[in-house]
């Protein structure tokens, strides 16, 4: 069975002692009821992974002596989801959980010309991401974008591959068929309604290849789920 894994922004040395945070330390005595000597591991998000022992805990603080440090690599294609914000942050919360779990690298919220108004709470957001990988067992936590225009987004975002899903019938390939590729991948989910043809006009113009992503039309959200998973698995 797998130790518990924890997340930590702050790492030490192995053989050296390292100080949890009071919500962390709450869950290990608390919820999990651990006590001294039992093991389990911790993480920054950025790919190191720690053994660590109990050596003292309180119900406002645990204290940790870091027995072994491995580095786990990213997952591999590396890919990057730009999904416009959605007027129900619930559905959007739910999309960045999801994503998560399955091993996305990164997520740029778009404010395209159809996304209706929301609040972006990024610190909300983090926390599911946060939480997402732990419940994952990964150490890699995805890289939160803030809010990002779409022209924007055409003239910063790079990546080896990139495509643009939307609902218009004009020469698109399906991403089922241009998944498999090497190297990092982005791919574009619209807001409900969908990009403009002349957000989908500057994307072509910017190298993005147009593709569906099967028969059916699909909520923003769903459509985002279901890009990661033909990228990341295929």
């Amino acid at each position: 069975m797998s130790l518990p894994l924890f997340f930590t922004k702050t790492l030490s040395a192995t053989g050296t002692m390292l100080d949890l945070d009071e919500a962390t330390s709450r869950h290990i005595g608390q919820v999990l009821r651990m006590k001294h000597g039992d093991k389990l591991c911790v993480t920054n998000g950025q790919g190191k992974k720690l053994t660590v022992s109990i050596n003292t805990l309180t119900r406002k603080g645990c204290t940790v002596y870091i027995e072994d440090e491995i580095e786990i690599m990213p997952m591999q294609p590396r890919v990057s989801i730009a999904i416009s914000l959605l007027k129900n942050v619930s559905r959007f919360e739910w999309f960045l959980e999801k994503v998560t779990e399955m091993g996305v690298s990164s997520i740029i919220p778009l404010i395209c010309e159809r996304t209706e108004k929301t609040h972006f709470r990024a610190d909300r957001m983090n926390n599911i991401l946060v939480s997402a990988m732990l419940q994952s067992q990964q150490c890699w936590l995805p890289e939160l974008h803030p809010p990002c225009g779409f022209a924007t987004c055409m003239e910063t975002m790079e990546a080896d591959h990139k495509f643009i899903a939307h609902c218009l019938d004009n020469g698109k390939s399906g991403l089922a068929g241009m998944s498999g590729k090497r190297g990092t991948q982005l791919i574009c989910i619209g807001p409900e309604g969908d990009f403009t043809p002349t957000e989908i006009d500057r994307a072509l113009q910017e190298g993005f290849i147009p593709v569906g992503l099967g028969d059916t039309r699909l909520r923003t959200e769903t459509a985002g789920i279901a890009a990661a998973v033909l990228l990341r698995i295929h």
